[in-house]
Parts: C-alpha cells; structure tokens; sequence
C-alpha cells in the first residue's frame, strides 16, 4: 500500500489539506497526518483536527509522498520547522513525490526542492520561491516528483494528480467519477 504524510500546521488551510487527505485515502493509500505544532492542530478557519502523529516521529524512508498545505500562517509555520525541511530534502533525495499547495511551496524552495523546476503557488507569493520557474496559468503544475497547486480551488485537481502517481491514473479517474468530478 501506498503511503503519504501530510504536514497540518497550525494556520492550515481547511480546504487543501482535508480535501487532500480525503481524495487520497478514498484511492486506498495510507495517509498519516503529522502534526507540527502539536498533536491538535487548528486552521486558519478555526477547525481543530488530531493527528495521528508528531513530526519528530516521521522519517521520509516510511512514505512515498511528502504534502504541504498552504493557508497562512500554516505554510510559514512549516518553512520554519526543521524537521519539516529535513524530512522534505530528505524524501527529494530519495526519490519520493514531494509536494505543496497554495503558499506551502514556500517549504519546497527553503528545503531546495525548486531550484530550477517548474511550479505553481498562490499568485503573488511566488517571490517566495525565486529559484523556480513559476507559472501563473496553471493549476497544478509537476516537474518530475515535484507537485504544486495555485490555492484553493486546485485542490481537487491537486490531490487526484497525487493520487495519480502514488497510484495510478485508472483509480485516480475512479476517485473523480465517484466525486463527481469532471
């Protein structure tokens, strides 16, 4: 079975990662959600969710997929976590999918996943990732293992690309037609 960890932060966005953890986990793989600023994490709109672990007890060895949700403060309070950032340099190295949405690919230049690769960000924070090429007219965007999303609204999109290389396109498509994806 495939497995992905998913950072929450507090001053997540709702939306990114709980769409995310759905969409991935109704295509069978195993997500564990870690939580970074404690076991109780609580979102940018006030939702509190309980992780099924702390950071410091994920390695990037156990999972194929690395996520950062955006929302604010979440994603800076992931680049600032240094477990975060050596868990990402670390899943890069190994070869495993790494991934951000809306502001959270702010983590992925920090940990030096985007120098040179294509992404996409929530538009105008895309200063905060200078070392990639940053496209403004696309959703989701993917240069080899690196994904990224624009923000809200790509996150249907976002996850099932996930979804897609952690376990196919055919259920992947399976996921969105059950959804009502289109």
């Amino acid at each position: 079975m495939k497995k992905a960890v998913i950072f929450l932060a507090d001053g997540f966005e709702d939306i990114e990662a709980l769409a995310t953890v759905d969409i991935l986990r109704r295509g069978g793989v195993e997500v564990t959600i870690a939580g970074v600023t404690g076991m109780q994490v609580t979102s940018s709109h006030h939702t509190k969710v309980l992780a099924d672990k702390d950071i410091k007890d994920i390695k990037a060895a156990d999972y194929d997929a690395v996520i950062c949700p955006g929302g604010m403060p979440g994603a800076t309070n992931l680049m600032d976590n240094n477990l975060v950032i050596e868990i990402v340099k670390a899943a890069y190295s190994q070869g495993k999918i790494v991934s951000a949405i809306c502001a959270a690919p702010m983590v992925l230049e920090k940990a030096g996943v985007l120098d040179g690769k294509n992404f996409t960000m929530y538009p105008g924070m895309q200063n905060y990732a200078p070392s990639g090429k940053y496209h403004d007219d696309k959703f989701v965007v993917q240069d080899d293992k690196v994904i990224t999303g624009a923000g809200p609204a790509a996150t249907f999109k976002y996850a099932l690309e996930l979804l897609a290389n952690l376990q196919g396109k055919e259920i992947a498509a399976q996921v969105a037609e059950g959804m009502l994806i289109k």
